[in-house]
């Protein structure tokens, strides 16, 4: 960690996003801590979370053809998208070196990060549909 100060905007922003039940985007996380802290800027969370991205305390979670969310999750895991409620989720697979291993074995490639997003109706949506 550097030597940034610990702001309490800053244990805010953090807080909220370790409460969130998804990962949320900038403008959901901001609703939330607007709800309870209504004169933080969305700048100011902005802000913050790009500072606690770049202490490596929080981290963006990139899924193709969607918005950047962010989670407080920074153990290497995988995520599933529900393509009817857009809710994230965390998966844990736990085979998922024996891939590394398989592309450096058969192909001499050295994989330095892996990450896997499944799509397709989690399990509340597929009740409903």
């Amino acid at each position: 960690m550097n030597n940034r100060r610990n702001t309490i905007q800053r244990k805010i922003t953090l807080d909220a996003l370790k409460n969130s039940k998804n990962h949320p985007t900038i403008e959901e996380l901001y609703a939330d801590i607007q709800k309870e802290y209504p004169a933080i800027s969305k700048t100011t969370v902005y802000r913050n979370l790009r500072t606690l991205e770049e202490e490596g305390i929080i981290s963006q979670v990139m899924l193709p053809g969607d918005i950047t969310r962010y989670e407080a999750n920074i153990v290497p895991h995988h995520h599933f998208k529900c393509r009817h409620c857009d809710s994230v989720f965390d998966i844990d697979i736990p085979k998922a070196d024996d891939i590394k291993n398989f592309l450096y074995q058969k192909y001499d490639f050295s994989v330095e990060e892996q990450y896997f997003v499944f799509n397709g109706l989690c399990s509340n949506c597929k009740e409903k549909i």
